[in-house]
């Protein structure tokens, strides 16, 4: 009887491992996708392909191979966004900064939030992400929303660890929220860089 309550034991951990092993996938990313999160993701989508490729590729790669080291050697900056409606009181101004944001859940299916940026010289900057899309930009005193010029989509010899680059012209000592939505938890938490692109002259 000694024998058989160890090897019980030991049985009952393997049955628990191999369950482990084949849940690969987070419960939540299995459950069905609301109607409404379905519409978010197809705007999301609709913005993303709406907006053209970068023209000048090669200067960006510059860009995205400095926001790299910075995204995988730091400075690192973990913030939760502001949830929307509510004050914008995290800054994601720092350059050379990789910021790792986490969005706040605002439903089953949906995460969102704001992030304040505040350009201390006029130009083109680029924001860098870790995931594929999900960026508007607005500016913080009349809630107008700001163009974004183009998207670079970051090949993975140039950088594993960043997707993608939107470009957008900003004016300095101007506030504006970056305002980022998900679906799935994995995108609710990222890595966000900011590196000037162009400056006025």
């Amino acid at each position: 009887m000694k024998l058989e309550i160890p090897f019980k034991q030991s049985l009952l951990a393997a049955s628990v491992a191999a369950l482990l092993a084949g849940c690969g996938t987070p419960v939540e990313e299995e459950a069905p996708v609301t109607p409404e999160a379905a519409a978010l993701e197809s705007s999301e989508e609709a913005l993303f392909n709406a907006l053209p490729a970068c023209e000048e590729p090669e200067e960006l790669e510059h860009v995205v191979e400095h926001a790299c080291y910075h995204a995988e050697y730091g400075p690192f900056e973990p913030v939760t966004a502001a949830a929307l409606g509510t004050p914008v009181l995290v800054d994601v101004s720092q350059a050379h900064t990789a910021y790792q944001v986490s969005l706040p859940k605002r439903s089953p299916f949906n995460y969102a939030g704001r992030v304040s940026f505040l350009p201390d010289e006029s130009g083109e900057f680029a924001f860098i992400l870790s995931r594929q899309r999900g960026l508007r930009i607005f500016e913080a005193a009349t809630g107008t929303e700001v163009a974004r010029e183009c998207r670079y989509t970051v090949p993975t010899e140039v950088c594993g660890s960043l997707k993608t680059a939107y470009i957008a012209d900003l004016e300095a000592d101007t506030e504006y929220y970056l305002e980022f939505r998900s679906i799935l938890p994995s995108n609710a938490a990222f890595t966000l860089i900011i590196e000037e692109a162009g400056h006025h002259h």
